[in-house]
């Protein structure tokens, strides 16, 4: 039985109060833009059409389209490609499809990707794509290795998230092979004045208001503003669990001449989050077996707190040089304030007291990062024999430094905290905290800065056949480690066999810096991911659809091995540093199929499989608490006033640890499902309901890390859009 969240009168006139300070600056813009439609002389200027500002153009916004699909991206290679051009697996995410899904943050949006697994730890997310952990994104096309995922950041800001599978080293440099995740901001686009105020009340008594607002800021609609603001307020299933999240967005874009196009913006988000996990239950009791608690038991207290304060400004600049060649220019700066205050417990439950067994930990943290990139290329289109190429050319560079980094601990030599008790009571994880939290301690910072040259292009060879080819030339630096002019090539074969119908087969890596030396203290070179890949891709139903499949393989070399009974020596002076090797590393090997897109005017359809199996040198399974098979589908179904969806989510089993400390869950399946009206073209509610069946199941496993995941709950939501 659904039921619909319980109103708490606090919370909701919170809410209601933020709405109306929406309204109010919904109106003051209005009433600015009112003015600007004012000549000098009293005459009033007629007021000019939502349009796309030439410089954006063909840029693969989604917003507006109504659709699952995308027109285009740029991620795997900068080129604007169509999903069908492009030889590597992608997937897009488009506005429609986040909203109809109810799909607001970093963190849910991972548990709907195809081919992904994201095994939780506590408020640490960790992501895989085709066996391998995801440890840089891309916000604009712009590098960040910060770890986006712990701060859950909030999608209402982006117009789509594309996804490129495998290696992506063309467009980030280091990192690893297992996918690119590029989230596309919002842009100030608009030459009147639109924007949407929504508020939405969810389980759990959450609730949510934000307003989105697009304005001109001159008469002829050259200066362009865009904002957006979101309050949210969340209990959760979680004892002691509360989230608050703050989020504000504004972006000016400006033409400044029939040439000069340029962008600057800034973001803001806190997400404070009280109650915390720091890992999770214990999987086990003494006597072997294994624990079973409510799902509402965490290990934690009220005073425990995981807080991330982010801000980022952005500036891009577009230059037409001649004719349709062009300069473009980015930067970006983001800085990552993290406090946390955690409770942490570890080792078996006795299942007579119900008492902890296992050591117990309290530890604070104050850690703030900052990040720095530089992006600058030309793209020129031109043609050869009549048929369109494109090559781009352009360099790069990204800093990324830790300013602060301190904790405290209980934990053995650092006894500046307490707790109250000894053993912890898992009937009653709340316990009272008898000194203060202080952060005393530094621990050394890091600092990475990476600089590169590369090209790509677009070559027509023949009416049918396509090469996109492309190369990057990085350094990359952190402390005594340096590596210099690792190069990343890709190479990728079009080919249209059919109208609308296309093979394609492609080849790049992407290199990971790691910390290993040698016999002789020479750092190892770093591990080479090589991605080949091939398959079909399709645009169906007139073009409404797109649809790919591909058969994918996945190659590490230069793995760090230890060499046995061999030490490090520096300057003729051996120590007990453990000596290491390069050898092959892990091997991946799989098949994803991706369709999106819409059948007709009524019936919208996303839907993906995925299957890998990965394994290393010796033939034994890696990352066994990755799903290796994972589906997701979602039908829509929408007329002038209804709209209506309904979906699954499958993970096969996984397991955590070995012997007696082996953990595993069974495969399992999530439905979920959506219900919209209209009720006139500025009106409309929609209710969303996930998890229906309220199946019991684990978001991560481990011998202290056991989390479940959501049950069963709805969330209805009010738009005005104007």
């Amino acid at each position: 039985m659904f039921t619909l969240p319980k109103f708490q009168p606090t919370k909701l006139a919170r809410a209601v109060h933020l709405g109306f300070m929406f309204l109010a600056t919904t109106s003051v813009i209005y009433s600015a833009q009112s003015y600007a439609e004012e000549s000098t002389d009293g005459q009033t200027v007629q007021t000019l059409p939502v349009i796309t500002v030439k410089a954006t153009e063909s840029n693969g916004t989604t917003e507006g389209t109504g659709s699952y699909k995308a027109e285009s991206s740029n991620t795997a290679t900068k080129l604007a490609l169509s999903l069908r051009e492009t030889p590597q697996t992608v997937k897009v995410y488009t506005r429609e499809y986040l909203d109809d899904r109810d799909i607001e943050s970093f963190q849910e949006l991972m548990g709907n990707i195809t081919g992904v697994s994201a095994p939780r730890t506590d408020e640490r997310q960790s992501v895989y794509a085709r066996g391998f952990r995801v440890d840089y994104y891309l916000m604009d096309g712009m590098p960040s290795t910060l770890n986006l995922g712990t701060g859950d950041f909030d999608l209402g800001i982006y117009d789509r998230v594309e996804v490129v599978k495998g290696a992506n080293g063309l467009m980030t440099g280091a990192g690893s092979p297992a996918m690119g995740l590029n989230f596309i901001r919002k842009r100030a686009d608009s030459k009147e004045f639109k924007g949407q105020v929504s508020a939405s009340a969810g389980s759990w008594d959450s609730y949510s208001t934000s307003a989105d607002l697009a304005f001109p800021m001159n008469a002829d609609g050259s200066l362009r503003g865009r904002i957006y603001a979101k309050y949210s307020d969340e209990d959760s299933f979680m004892d002691f669990y509360q989230r608050e999240r703050k989020v504000a967005y504004g972006t000016i874009d400006y033409d400044l001449t029939d040439s000069t196009y340029l962008s600057v913006g800034a973001m803001y988000q806190d997400l404070d989050r009280d109650g915390i996990r720091w890992g999770g239950t214990p999987a086990f009791y003494t006597d072997g077996t294994r624990t079973k608690f409510d799902r509402s038991l965490t290990v934690s207290s009220d005073w425990t707190y995981w807080n991330i304060e982010s801000t980022a400004f952005f500036a891009n600049l577009k230059q037409k040089i001649y004719d349709d060649i062009n300069l473009n220019v980015a930067y970006t700066n983001r800085e990552e304030v993290v406090d946390t205050a955690l409770l942490y417990v570890s080792g078996a439950v006795d299942k007579a007291t119900n008492l902890s067994a296992g050591a117990i930990s309290v530890y604070s943290s104050a850690v703030k990062n900052v990040e720095d990139n530089v992006d600058v290329y030309v793209n020129a289109p031109f043609e050869i024999a009549g048929r369109e190429q494109e090559i781009i050319v352009g360099g790069s560079w990204n800093r990324n430094q830790q300013k602060y980094n301190r904790f405290g601990s209980i934990q053995p030599a650092y006894q500046d905290l307490a707790i109250n008790v000894d053993a912890l009571d898992f009937t009653d994880m709340n316990t009272t905290l008898l000194t203060p939290i202080t952060t005393p301690h530094d621990l050394a910072l890091t600092e990475v800065e990476q600089n590169a040259a590369y090209v790509a292009g677009r070559f027509q060879i023949l009416d049918p056949l396509k090469i996109v080819a492309g190369a990057r030339l990085s350094n990359w630096k952190s402390g005594e480690r340096e590596f210099k002019n690792e190069t990343t090539p890709y190479v990728g074969l079009v080919y249209d066999f059919l109208p609308n119908h296309t093979w394609f087969v492609s080849y790049t890596d992407i290199f990971t810096p790691q910390t290993r030396r040698d016999a002789n203290a020479n750092y190892l070179d770093p591990i080479v991911g090589r991605n080949y890949e091939t398959g079909f891709k399709s645009e169906l139903f007139d073009g409404r659809m797109n649809a790919g499949l591909s058969l994918f393989r996945i190659e590490q070399t230069n793995y760090a091995e230890a060499i046995e009974g061999t030490y490090v020596t520096v300057d003729g002076v051996q120590t007990t540093e453990q000596a290491y090797r390069g050898v092959d590393g892990v091997t991946s090997e799989g098949v994803e199929l991706e369709v999106d897109g819409e059948i007709n005017d009524n019936w919208g359809v996303s839907f993906g499989v995925a299957h890998f199996d990965a394994e290393d040198a010796d033939g034994e399974e890696v990352n066994t608490n990755n799903a290796r098979t994972t589906s997701n589908l979602f039908v829509k179904y929408k007329n002038e006033k209804w709209r209506a969806g309904a979906g699954l989510n499958y993970f096969s089993d996984i397991s955590n640890g070995s012997g007696a400390n082996l953990v595993e869950q069974d495969d399992y399946v999530l439905f979920n499902a959506m219900l919209g009206y209209q009720f006139d073209p500025n009106y409309s509610l929609q209710l969303n309901m996930k998890n229906i069946l309220d199946k019991k199941y684990y978001d991560g496993i481990g011998a202290n890390s056991m989390n479940y995941g959501e049950p069963r709950n709805t969330t209805l939501t009010f738009k005005y859009k104007f």
